[in-house]
């Protein structure tokens, strides 16, 4: 059932009684009656304000004994829903598990519900920490809950109801899946209640979750309580983004779009350095230049500090941009606080960071932002140490800190809402490229705006750049609702529990039954009927074409063939290019001059390292290539950078030769300098590389002189309609061409699941994970282990590659299961440990080399996102000196990152080094030693942080 709700908070029960008759009002005071008899009427005196109508309704649902889908905007106040299910479990003598996406929501919920029931009924299981884990309500990630399911784990007993918040997140490409498994795996017994934000196929979610959770009642809420005006800031000016009117279409402010046009129509700077710029045209660039412009960060916190619009968090999308916001505010004077909150705001952060030492203060860069939160300003990111992130969090939520300069996560994290935010830009790195950011994203940041209970209204700010487009920004401000696609995709840790469970026939039929499987089928629906309306089109197409001089249908293959064969033929000269380009590559030495010819790099470089495969100290993160050489050269910009085939289209030639001085320190800019000016020097008389000239292949070829032959000897070819024909012809091939591909995608889609899985049983089957529906030990190891890598972890288990290594080492080991360099390519090599350590790094790289073969061989991709990518070493080092006892300072310099990242990839090897001691055969060094591990990396920094 859909239950649409756009009720303003407050009118339901006002409304209820006028303008009925008395029988009318007999029967809602008995209703009035038997509600306050109610689960609902007790749980509504908890709260100091009334509750709003979709919020009653989902209760309602929930106390009848329906699951729940509860779809609303940011701020809308549907975690009400999730705590009723609390209340109504621990009524019912249940349990009630209330599941979050990230430890900082479960951090927060925990505190919440320790507020209202007291600790000894509520606990907390995150990666990190387990407190009062058998307590009646339990606040988790959704890993923990989904691990729970497959270990069968006696907590589960006696459970009533699941809350899973923000159940959004089963989009996600990464860690979606988990979310689906708990739905699915669930007991029948135990009420599901899904809080979702307000997504456009709410319907089609909620018919899933009736499938497989029974009845469930799908309720939306699209009104705010705290209405949204959207503005853009451009000079000194705020301009609204809508025009004032009635009805729900509303008109771009015609100053925004009138601003659009006259900046397009601007002379280019070229034109203004050529003084191509008539009078009438100078005094109308000084008017309108005068008028707009980007405001710095600092005009724009003073800004709307003067409009009553603070506190604002302003989304960046860098950290480093966060924290040079920041200064420049603190070098603008900007000041938000008077003195009584800067005394509060240095209490609270004294408070908070008294455990940690002063050597390490100095180290994270404590005394510049205390400076910042002393003024009211802060930035708040990924990056940050997580104590220094919960003390901005809660300082803003105090109202002490009053300008917070944030990448996106916030918006998909804590509950951290504002009056205003602020949008610099439109376009952010989406790990690829610069792209739009999408409605939905758009819909995320900004629905922080408005503060339930403190705020009449909300504002989102947009800053005006060069070239916007105010009906592109319309377009995002007016989609309210954004679709949930699922990421679903079956795992070998996946694939080992559900057969040890369910067996191989019974675990195939739970998979066709996740939201991915369902979102298949529904829409191989839409693509028969588009290959029917092919099919149509092409008999029209063939009428077309028809030539009364022959068959015109064979022409049209004859000259499809002649274009193939030349195309083949261009395709091979590329490729023998390329290996001429590769064969060339492996012969260049160090010292080395050579142009590059093509690429981001192109121009003269310096050979510093050939890169070559397997043997020498270049591989890719510290060991062998798979692609080839990899040249690491200097460029004559001062840049050092790894480059690949790619980069060379045509075969390389030394074009001199040049010394690299033996202190040469690559990382050093001062050597870089010198090196490339001597490169400069050197080789400023050196042309560009020439390029030979091939005689075309098409010439020679037998296949394509035969083709030419038939074509001209074909009755069609002197029809006096040919081309007219073979246009009819192009796209009546074109039109089969796509609807053959239509009838793959349906039968690709059709049981894609459930084929996956297949393929993922057979690799198990061959590598004696599995033997029919027994799990065999290794399996069973298997089955222990969580994580994008879990089966090269069991295969190191498995061939004893860690056995010996001390407990730095195994720290150093383990880390390259869980790391993930931020930035896609890093030229240099990483630094690993010595000895033992590096051997063993070595070894992983080669399992996971054969792992990938058979991956490869099983039809498993990693692009579908089930395979297992190449193990990366950048962390190793950083992990090794840690666990070794070395200082802060030390390690955060060696590693090159913030110290929130730091601790984020310390914690994430933590929690593997303890599913490593878990599953490990006992007696083995290893179990020892991963907890050994697990105590020295949990120290200092580390450790700092507070639950969660």
């Amino acid at each position: 059932m859909i239950v649409l709700l756009s009720v303003r908070p407050g009118t339901l029960e006002s409304t209820m009684t006028e303008d009925l008759s008395p029988a009318e009002r007999y029967a809602a005071a008995r209703k009035r009656a038997a509600e306050q008899a109610t689960a609902l009427a007790s749980f509504r005196e908890m709260y100091d304000f009334g509750l709003d109508p979709f919020q009653i309704e989902a209760c309602q649902a929930l106390e009848a004994g329906k699951g729940v889908l509860v779809a609303a905007p940011t701020g809308s106040g549907k975690t009400i829903v999730g705590e009723f299910a609390v209340h109504l479990a621990l009524q019912q003598g249940k349990k009630c598990f209330y599941t979050t996406p990230i430890k900082a929501l479960s951090n927060q919920k925990y505190a919440d519900l320790c507020r209202r029931y007291g600790t000894d009924k509520v606990g907390l299981l995150t990666g990190d920490n387990s407190v009062n884990s058998e307590a009646s309500v339990v606040v988790m990630t959704t890993e923990v809950l989904r691990n729970m399911l497959y270990a069968g784990s006696q907590t589960l007993l006696g459970l009533g109801h699941v809350v899973m918040d923000e159940v959004h997140y089963l989009s996600d490409r990464f860690r979606g899946a988990v979310w689906e498994e708990v739905i699915i795996h669930l007991p029948e017994s135990v009420t599901l209640v899904s809080l979702s934000a307000t997504v456009s196929n709410a319907e089609e979610f909620g018919d899933w979750l009736d499938t497989v959770r029974g009845d469930t009642e799908v309720i939306v809420s699209e009104h705010r309580p705290v209405p949204l005006f959207q503005h853009v800031l451009a000079g000194r000016r705020m301009y609204d983004l809508f025009e004032e009117g009635e009805g729900h279409k509303k008109a771009v402010n015609p100053d925004l779009t009138r601003m659009a046009r006259m900046e397009a129509t601007r002379p280019s700077y070229q034109d203004r350095r050529r003084g191509r710029l008539r009078e009438a045209d100078r005094e109308r660039e000084r008017r309108q230049r005068s008028r707009v412009w980007t405001p710095s960060r600092p005009e724009v916190i003073e800004r709307l500090d003067a409009e009553g619009l603070l506190p604002a968090i302003t989304f960046i999308f860098s950290r480093a941009a966060c924290e040079a916001a920041v200064q420049q505010c603190l070098y603008a004077g900007l000041r938000l606080n008077d003195e009584e909150a800067r005394e509060q705001v240095r209490a609270l952060v004294e408070e908070r960071t008294a455990s940690i030492p002063a050597e390490d203060l100095h180290v994270l860069g404590y005394y510049e932002w205390l400076e910042g939160l002393e003024r009211g300003i802060a930035a708040h990111h990924a990056g940050m140490l997580p104590t220094f992130k919960e003390v901005v969090e809660e300082l803003f939520v105090r109202g002490l800190v009053k300008a917070v300069f944030a990448t996106e996560t916030l918006a998909l994290g804590i509950n951290m809402p504002a009056r205003s935010v602020v949008l610099e830009k439109l376009v952010k790195w989406n790990g690829e490229q610069h792209a739009d950011i999408t409605p939905g994203e758009f819909t995320q940041l900004t629905g922080r705006a408005g503060r339930r209970g403190i705020d009449v209204e909300g504002h989102a700010v947009v800053l005006w750049q060069r070239g916007m487009n105010p009906e592109h920004l319309a377009g995002l401000a007016g989609t309210r609702t954004y679709p949930l696609r699922s990421s679903f995709k079956p795992s070998y840790n996946m694939a080992v529990n559900l057969v040890e469970q369910f067996g191989r026939h019974r675990s195939r039929e739970l998979l066709e039954t996740s939201f991915a499987q369902f979102q298949a089928d529904k829409s191989v629906v839409g693509i028969s009927r588009q290959v029917q309306r092919n099919e149509e089109g092409l008999e029209g197409y063939k009428a077309s074409m028809t030539c009364h001089l022959g068959d015109f249908e064979e022409y049209a293959r004859l000259r499809r063939e002649l274009k193939d064969r030349e195309n083949e033929l261009a395709r091979q000269g590329a490729a023998q290019r390329r290996a001429e380009a590769a064969v060339a590559l492996e012969k260049l030495k160090p010292g080395d001059v050579i142009h590059v010819p093509t690429g981001k790099y192109a121009g003269l470089a310096l050979v510093l390292d050939p890169g070559l495969p397997a043997g020498r100290s270049n591989g890719h993160r510290g060991f062998e290539h798979h692609d080839g050489p990899r040249p690491l050269v200097l460029t004559a910009e001062r840049q050092v950078k790894r480059l690949a085939a790619i980069d060379f289209p045509v075969p390389v030639e030394p074009l001199e030769r040049m010394r690299i001085p033996k202190s040469f320190n690559p990382r050093s800019p001062q050597s870089r300098r010198d090196l490339a000016s001597a490169l400069r020097t050197k080789a400023g008389h050196i042309p560009a590389d020439r390029h030979r000239k091939r005689r075309s292949q098409a010439a020679d070829d037998r296949e394509i002189a035969r083709l030419r032959t038939a074509l001209r000897a074909h009755p069609c070819h002197g029809c006096s309609d040919r081309e007219d024909h073979a246009r009819w012809a192009e796209r009546y091939h074109r039109l089969l061409r796509d609807t053959s591909q239509l009838e793959r995608r349906i039968e690709g889609r059709t049981n894609t699941i459930a084929r996956t899985f297949d393929r993922i049983v057979a690799l198990l089957t061959e590598m004696d994970y599995l033997r029919g529906d027994e799990v065999t030990e290794h399996g069973k190891r298997l089955a222990r282990l969580y994580g994008e890598l879990d089966l090269l972890a069991s295969e190191c288990l498995r061939e004893g590659v860690w056995e010996g290594l001390g407990p730095a080492e195994l720290a150093g080991c383990v880390s390259a299961l869980v790391y993930e360099a931020r930035v896609g390519d890093d030229a240099l090599a990483p630094k690993l440990p010595s000895g033992r350590a590096k051997a063993a790094l070595g070894e992983m790289v080669r399992i996971w080399g054969r792992l990938d073969a058979l991956e490869e061989e099983f039809r498993i991709s990693q692009t579908e996102g089930v395979g297992q990518r190449e193990p990366d070493l950048g962390f190793a080092w950083a992990a090794y000196m840690w666990a070794s006892g070395k200082g802060l300072d030390e390690v955060l310099r060696e590693a090159e990152m913030p110290a929130g990242d730091f601790v984020r990839w310390c914690k994430q090897v933590i929690d593997v080094l303890g599913q490593i001691a878990a599953a490990a055969p006992q007696g083995s060094s290893v179990v020892k030693n991963a907890r050994k591990a697990v105590d020295l990396l949990l120290r200092g920094v580390v450790a700092y942080s507070s639950v969660g």
